[in-house]
Parts: structure tokens; sequence; C-alpha cells
């Protein structure tokens, strides 16, 4: 079956590879993402009952995802309770740097499926909720799989989109990848120590960007450095105000899981199975 997706309109494109019936693969495809938007639903209704608020934290490989969720919790630790949703093809790397910060991890590898999931979506994060103590959370993230295609045609049941973008991918991303840039409320446009090496035109990006999602916040940060991530901190204590009122652990009290804990690696299984 060739490569498939949905555009925002709700048609469906194929790469008429031959590969089967045209009307099959759109019949496989529509049910794989309204499976998809079934269970994001219901990640976002147990969310909601646990006033827990959910950043999908998106960008492509090596924009700094990682070490700007490094910055933060040495920051929010003691302030904010943080659980990560830690996506990878393989390895635990990622969340190898971010064990022992403070925040609840859990890890999904995605590598079982053909090739390797190139995103997150809703089945695998709900997979993964068990190994959280979601009402003792105030604020999950969801580190997305690098990629700036398939982690924004599938929701998890976040509140809030955001992606790091470095100068060092260019100024013409926004263009060449709309469906991503127009479904994020912020980019955090990431590595700006390195903007007297390069040629990248910020005011260029900021157009593109533009271009294509005119409401769309922006932060301009390094993370190596330190310099916006109190911004990016900022932005993050505000997603969490706006999380629905429910019955709260108080900070300091013991949570179910110890701080900075892990579950076992998550397989998901094949596409369109519910793992509730």
């Amino acid at each position: 079956m060739g490569r498939m997706h949905r555009h925002e309109d709700g048609t469906i494109h194929t790469d008429h590879s031959g590969y089967g019936t045209a009307g099959q693969r759109v019949e496989v495809l529509e049910a794989i993402f309204a499976e998809n938007d079934r269970l994001a639903s219901a990640n976002r209704a147990d969310f909601d009952a646990v006033g827990v608020r959910v950043v999908n934290l998106m960008s492509s490989p090596g924009a700094g995802k990682t070490m700007l969720l490094q910055q933060a919790l040495r920051r929010l630790t003691g302030h904010v309770r943080v659980g990560i949703v830690e996506g990878d093809i393989e390895t635990s790397l990622d969340a190898d740097r971010l064990d022992g910060l403070g925040a609840a991890i859990t890890l999904v590898n995605t590598g079982r499926g053909f090739g390797g999931e190139c995103h997150l979506d809703a089945p695998m994060v709900r997979s993964a909720l068990p190994r959280l103590p979601l009402a003792d959370l105030d604020l999950i993230v969801v580190e997305n799989v690098g990629n700036l295609v398939c982690p924004a045609e599938f929701s998890v049941g976040e509140h809030a989109r955001a992606m790091v973008y470095s100068v060092t991918e260019g100024e013409e991303k926004p263009l060449k990848y709309p469906v991503m840039f127009r479904s994020v409320d912020l980019v955090v446009i990431n590595k700006i120590d390195l903007l007297p090496y390069l040629d990248f035109d910020l005011d260029l990006f900021l157009h593109n960007l533009r271009q294509v999602n005119p409401a769309v916040s922006t932060l301009k940060v390094s993370a190596r450095t330190g310099i916006g991530v109190d911004a990016w901190c900022s932005w993050l204590t505000d997603e969490v105000r706006r999380r629905p009122e429910a019955p709260r652990t108080p900070p300091g009290a013991r949570r179910s899981h110890d701080t900075g804990s892990r579950g076992a690696l998550a397989h998901p299984p094949p596409r369109g199975r519910p793992r509730d």
C-alpha cells in the first residue's frame, strides 16, 4: 500500500504506487485517522479529568527539543510537576538525558513498525499513560519523534502544540512544510547563538512563517547558552494555568511514582488497534 496522508480539508492523497486500489487505500487510511481521533479524544478526556495540561512538542531531528526540555526542567522543578512522554524510533538516549531532572518519564520506542514509525499517535501515547502519575502532574510534554511531516497529522489529545526550529534549517521550511507550521501554537527558534556564523535570514524566516500561520507565537532561544529559556518556561507555566480545575496533590506531597522514574519501553501494536 502506497504512502497516504490526510489534507487539512479532510481529503485523502495517495502516491498512486499501484499497490492495491485507490478505494482500498482511502478506506484503510480513513479508518486509521478515525481510530486515532477517537483515542485522542479519550486521552484528552483523561487529561482534563485530572487537571493536567499537555503540550505536543515537535521538530525535525536535531533541532534541540531535548536540550530545551533539559533547560526547562532545571528551572521548573519544585514549581511545576512535569511528566514526559519521550518518543523515539530506537534507543533511550533522549530519555536518559532527561532522567534525574525532576520529571516523571516514560519512553515510547516506535521502531517495531515497518521501518519504524515516524511519529507518535494517540494509541501510542495512550499505551504510555499508565506509567505516569497523571493525578500528581501539572504538565505533560510529549516529545514527539523528530520529523517535520507526520507528527503534525496525528493528534495525541494535546491541549497545545509547540515546535522547535533550528536556525541551521534555513528560511524556507515554513513554505515547504506548511502543515507542521500551520498546526502549532508556538515556534521556538533555537540556536540563535549561531546566527553570527550563518547566512540565515531571521526576518525572511519570520515572513515565511507568517505567510502560513499569521497568529503563531515565537520565541528566540539558545538552549545551549540559556538565552531565552526563561521565556520558554513562562510559556509552559502559562499553559499550566489554563488547565481545567481538578483535585490536585499539594506540591511536595508524595507522588504515586518516584520522580524521574521510567516505565519499560512501549512497542505499540499495529495501527488501528485500540490500546485502552
